[in-house]
C-alpha cells in the first residue's frame, strides 16, 4: 500500500474566521448512521452494530485476562460479516483463557486460531525496527493473525536490506516520507467536533473529559503546545493547553466541557445537530466507526484495518489505528485532526461511544473533500486515529464526560 501519512490539521491560512460558517449550538439530536449496503447479509446496520458491540466487549474481556495472566495472545479480529470473533494464539491457551472463551461463546461465536508470534513479540520487534530505520520506515504494524509485521517505506530495496536480520517476517510496501497532516462558533460548555486553533482555525475538538480533578477537552497533540491558548474561529478563548503527549498524539485543553459532540453536516445551521456521548469503546480490527471532523462533517462506513500501528511523521506516534472508508470516499481531511472517532449506540443511534481522535491521513488515498472548503483541503479514504487507549496511556486516570 502506498503511503503518505499527513497530520490532519489544516495549514495556517486554509480557513479564515471572517468567512467561516456560523452555526448555532444545536441541542437537537438525530441518528448517526452508517449508509450503503450492510456487509454479511445483515438486515440492518443496527443488527451488525449489535453483534459488533458484543464482539468488542468479548475482545476487551480477553485482553484484560491476557494483561493479568500473560500467555500466547497474538491478536483479535472482529468479523461481523462472518458472525464471529477471531482470536489468534501462539501455543496452547491456558485453562483460564479456555474457560473464559467458553463463557463468552454464550453470546458471541469465537474461533481460536494458531499464531506464530505473540503480540508482545511483534510489538517489541516493530519498535526496534522503526527506531533503527527512522529514515526508511514510514509506518509499521503487527498482523493480528500473529504471522509477522507489515511496514511501509519510501524505498523498498534499501529497507529490505536494512531489516534483513528481522526476528519476524516483515511485509514491505512502497510509500513516501510522511508529514504531519459549530463546529465553527461553539460556546461553553465546549463540545467535541468543533473547530479550534492557536489562533487560526486548524483542528477539531475531540471529547469532554476529566483529568486530575478538572474538566478538559481532548484533541490531537500535534495541534498545539502546552501553555498555548486555544480559541474558536471567532477568536473566543476556549482555554489553555495543559497537557500534551506527542508519542500518543493527544493533548488536553483546560476548559468547561460538556459530554456531547457536533455531527453532520458542516456549516448548515438548519441541519446541524449534536449527540450525547455515553461512554468509550475499544478499537478492534474489523469494527466500523464514524469520524466527525470540524471541516469534513460526520462520515461513516469506516472500518478498522489495523491496530497498534506506529507511524513516522517526523517523529513516531505509537498505538494508532488504521481505518479505511469502505466506499473509498472521504474519511477525514485537513482540519479534522483531534476530531471525534465515534461508534453509534446500536440500541439508540442518537447516542455515541468515544473511540478516539483523528490523527493523520494517507495522501496516497486522496478523494474529494466534504464539508467546509471542499476544494481547498486534502481529504483521504485511509486515516489513522489515536484510540481511547492512547489517552488513558498518556493521561492515567482520564475519564470521559457523558452527555
Amino acid at each position: 500500500m502506498a503511503l503518505g501519512i499527513v497530520i490532519a490539521a489544516a495549514g495556517m491560512g486554509t480557513a479564515q474566521a471572517a468567512s467561516a460558517p456560523d452555526p448555532v449550538k444545536p441541542q437537537t439530536t438525530r441518528p448517526v448512521e452508517h449508509t450503503g449496503p450492510v456487509p454479511g447479509g445483515y438486515a440492518s446496520w443496527k443488527d451488525l452494530l449489535l453483534d459488533q458491540q458484543k464482539m468488542v466487549k468479548a475482545a476487551d474481556r480477553i485482553a484484560a485476562a491476557v494483561a493479568r495472566n500473560g500467555g500466547g495472545y497474538a491478536g483479535v479480529v472482529a468479523a461481523p460479516e462472518n458472525r464471529e470473533l477471531r482470536v489468534y494464539w501462539k501455543g496452547k491457551p491456558s485453562k483460564a483463557i479456555n474457560d473464559l472463551v467458553g463463557q463468552l461463546r454464550r453470546d458471541v461465536a469465537i474461533s481460536v486460531l494458531p499464531a506464530q508470534y505473540t503480540a508482545r513479540e511483534l510489538e517489541s520487534e516493530a519498535n526496534r525496527l522503526i527506531r533503527a530505520n527512522r529514515d526508511l520506515i514510514t509506518s509499521i504494524e503487527p498482523l493480528q493473525d500473529g504471522s509477522g509485521l507489515a511496514a511501509t517505506t519510501a524505498s523498498v530495496g534499501a529497507t529490505r536490506t536494512a531489516i534483513a536480520g528481522a526476528a519476524v517476517p516483515v511485509t514491505l510496501s512502497q510509500g513516501v516520507q510522511p508529514k504531519v497532516a459549530s463546529r465553527w462558533d461553539d460556546s461553553p460548555p465546549w463540545w467535541g467536533g468543533s473547530v479550534w486553533g492557536t489562533p487560526s482555525p486548524a483542528c477539531t475538538t475531540g471529547f469532554a473529559v476529566t483529568y486530575q480533578g478538572a474538566t478538559k477537552i481532548l484533541s490531537s497533540g500535534h495541534c498545539a503546545s502546552v501553555g498555548q491558548t486555544a480559541a474558536d474561529p471567532t477568536g473566543q478563548a476556549i482555554g489553555t493547553v495543559t497537557h500534551s503527549n506527542s508519542a500518543r498524539d493527544v493533548l488536553l485543553i483546560g476548559t468547561s466541557a460538556g459530554g456531547r459532540v457536533f455531527n453532520n453536516p458542516v456549516g448548515n445551521v438548519a441541519t446541524e445537530f449534536s449527540n450525547p456521548v455515553i461512554g468509550t469503546t475499544s478499537s478492534v480490527v474489523g469494527m466500523f466507526v464514524c469520524t466527525s471532523g470540524g471541516f469534513s462533517g460526520t462520515l461513516c462506513n469506516i472500518r478498522v484495518a489495523a491496530v497498534n500501528v506506529t507511524i513516522n511523521v517526523g517523529w513516531l506516534i505509537n498505538g494508532t489505528v488504521r481505518a479505511e472508508q469502505q466506499a473509498f470516499t472521504n474519511a477525514a481531511g485537513g482540519g479534522d485532526s483531534g476530531g471525534p472517532v465515534e461508534v453509534p449506540n446500536p440500541s439508540n443511534t442518537n447516542q455515541v461511544y468515544a473511540a478516539g481522535t483523528v490523527t493523520a491521513t494517507d495522501f496516497s488515498t486522496q478523494v474529494p473533500c466534504t464539508g467546509y472548503r471542499p476544494g481547498g483541503r486534502v481529504c483521504t479514504w485511509r486515516i489513522y486515529y489515536s484510540p481511547w487507549s492512547n489517552a488513558t496511556t498518556a493521561f492515567p486516570g482520564i475519564a470521559i464526560i457523558t452527555g
